[in-house]
């Protein structure tokens, strides 16, 4: 099996240099982004320049901001500057498969759109146009970033409709930050308890239970969970981390047999459900958490009134923002930041930390209803240049970032203390920080330079405050991950990416699972003590009525695949 490159969290701190490997393409060198004025961000990969602006639009299924023109950003506008084009971005508010839906129906799409869990309807309605031969036309930069994955990214019919965020480019550089899952505390509650070391799913409920009966009269909430939408697994997946697996959505994967095997009616998830309802009966669990959007969902953990919740650091990194950026204002309310803990059932290892994979059952394309394909596609191709990568991810040199004497990127004090969230949103690394084709998070630039500059060493150090080493220090770690087990090697990561035909079993099969799922967990966590038995049998009578076994004998052959290609 081909091995593949990881570095541990420790070592991040320490490494001086990244080899990156050497790119195929005129494009791929790495100069430092200036200013406009200076010549900035890189060069459109067509000698013509555009004689005239356009505004396409571009639907965000994934997103979480207001909306907004693209040019009303830094980054865009410079994009605009180099290119003549606009988007105008409109993220999701409301059901993602009612918004979806209504579009099926009317035939009608934004030029580009970002369906994310609803991405088999959009492909089973055919709405997304092939871009094989516009990439084979207008890609250099498509070619050379997704080269070594386009036989994953084909569909059935050897077409490719869409394009994917979680390529690495480069060298793979582990996070230091935790932007997966975790179970989640307020830091105060831990320095409170002394910094306590917590392992196992009753430590951390007790935690908050002692927390909380202490600071009774405060109006505190013990346990939130978000449910809204597709943002359901954020309820539905710690039964998996918790028996210490990975996020590989419906399933968990025997590391011996290479099984799948689904755990939605199992003792895990009957553990997990059943703490929530005596969370529930104890008055710590918000019962909103059955009926919040996101929005809400956020609003409540940048309140500072949320003890404790489980979620992935990506999901809530508004909200964690908003206390990061008051905290540096004013360190006394570091207090309600919140702190990731690696909790299992009973302390069995965990695997929080994601192993390197490829998702190809996510990304953005080009609908039927775009009124320009080829300008779109030579957009998201200038948009991968090495140049543009850097200013999307660093931004311009002498203003976001600096460059040592050995080449090296960082940040100083000053533009740190800058970059806070109304920042990120007028420079546009909000709007341009995942939701486009770009270098996997974890990847290299050519000069040796992390692609994400939280994962680079000089910056992820200075980005710390004196509160973060101190309760680093504490739990006797440098980086976050360092608490977190390293992840295992897994080919097949993750299983939730294999993709299933829009009405073909598996798909059938996940829909009604999470139908079932969405009916009765709300009805298990918030019965009375005394009925949860007779509601779980309910529950498991329904979901016996799915074929599960073909669904899992699907899954493995497909993990199994994954596993002799990467051989």
């Amino acid at each position: 099996m081909k091995k593949r490159f990881l570095v541990s969290a420790v070592s991040v701190l320490t490494l001086t240099s990244l080899v990156a490997s050497a790119c195929s393409d005129g494009n791929s060198k790495s100069e430092p982004t200036k200013a406009p004025a200076n010549n900035a961000g890189g060069q459109a990969t067509e000698t013509e320049k555009p004689l005239d602006k356009v505004t396409f639009t571009y639907f965000n299924g994934a997103g979480a901001a207001k909306d907004i023109n693209t040019n009303e950003t830094t980054i865009g506008k410079m994009l605009e500057d180099q290119t003549g084009v606009n988007f105008k971005i409109e993220n999701l508010v409301g059901d993602l498969n009612t918004k979806i839906g209504t579009m099926i129906a009317s035939n009608k799409y934004p030029d580009v759109m970002i369906p994310d869990a609803a991405i088999d309807e959009v492909l089973g309605a055919g709405a997304f146009i092939d871009l094989t031969d516009l990439i084979e036309q207008h890609g250099p930069n498509i070619k050379r970033v997704y080269g070594p994955y386009f036989n994953q990214m084909k569909a059935e019919d050897g077409k490719i409709y869409f394009l994917p965020f979680s390529n690495v480019v480069g060298e793979y550089v582990p996070d230091p930050n935790i932007n997966q899952g975790a179970f989640w505390v307020q830091r105060r509650v831990l320095k409170e308890a002394g910094y306590p070391q917590i392992k196992t799913l009753d430590e951390y409920f007790n935690l908050i239970r002692d927390y909380a009966s202490k600071h009774s009269g405060e109006d505190l909430t013990g346990f939130v969970s978000l449910t809204h939408d597709w943002r359901f697994f954020a309820t539905s997946n710690p039964p998996m981390h918790l028996e210490g697996f990975p996020n590989d959505g419906e399933v968990i994967v025997d590391m011996n047999t290479f099984e799948a095997k689904t755990y939605s009616a199992a003792d895990s998830t009957k553990r997990w459900l059943s703490e929530l309802n005596k969370l529930n009966a104890e008055g710590l669990f918000d019962k909103a958490s059955f009926v919040d959007n996101y929005d809400q969902y956020l609003a409540k953990l940048s309140s500072g009134k949320v003890i404790g919740f489980f979620d992935y650091g990506w999901q809530i990194a508004n909200a964690q923002n908003v206390l990061k950026d008051a905290a540096k204002a004013d360190p006394a309310k570091d207090d309600f930041v919140y702190f990731p803990l690696p909790v299992t059932f009973d302390g069995q290892k965990d695997q929080y930390l994601d192993p390197p994979g490829f998702v190809k059952n996510r990304g953005m394309g080009i609908t039927v209803s775009a009124k320009d394909p080829e300008r779109i596609i030579k957009y998201l191709d200038n948009l991968l240049t090495e140049e543009n990568q850097t200013l999307k991810s660093w931004g311009i040199v002498g203003e976001t970032y600096e460059v040592d004497a050995n080449g090296r990127y960082y940040r100083t004090a000053e533009q740190i203390k800058k970059i806070d969230e109304a920042f990120r949103e007028k420079f546009g690394f909000k709007y341009y920080d995942w939701n486009w084709p770009q270098y996997g998070t974890n990847s290299t630039l050519a000069n040796g330079n992390a692609f994400a500059p939280g994962l680079q060493p000089e910056v992820f150090q200075m980005d710390l405050t004196d509160a973060d080493k101190v309760i680093l220090d504490k739990y006797g770690a440098q980086t976050y991950a360092e608490m977190f087990a390293a992840p295992d090697d897994r080919p097949w990561f993750p299983a939730w990416g294999i993709p299933k035909e829009q009405g073909s079993a598996p798909q059938i099969y996940e829909t009604k699972k999470t139908e079932i799922v969405k009916k009765y967990f709300p009805k298990l966590v918030l019965a009375k003590p005394a009925e949860f038995e007779g509601i779980w049998n309910e529950y498991l009578g329904e979901f016996g009525k799915l074929d599960t076994a073909d669904y899992e004998a699907f899954v493995t052959t497909e993990v199994k695949k994954l596993i002799e290609a990467a051989k």
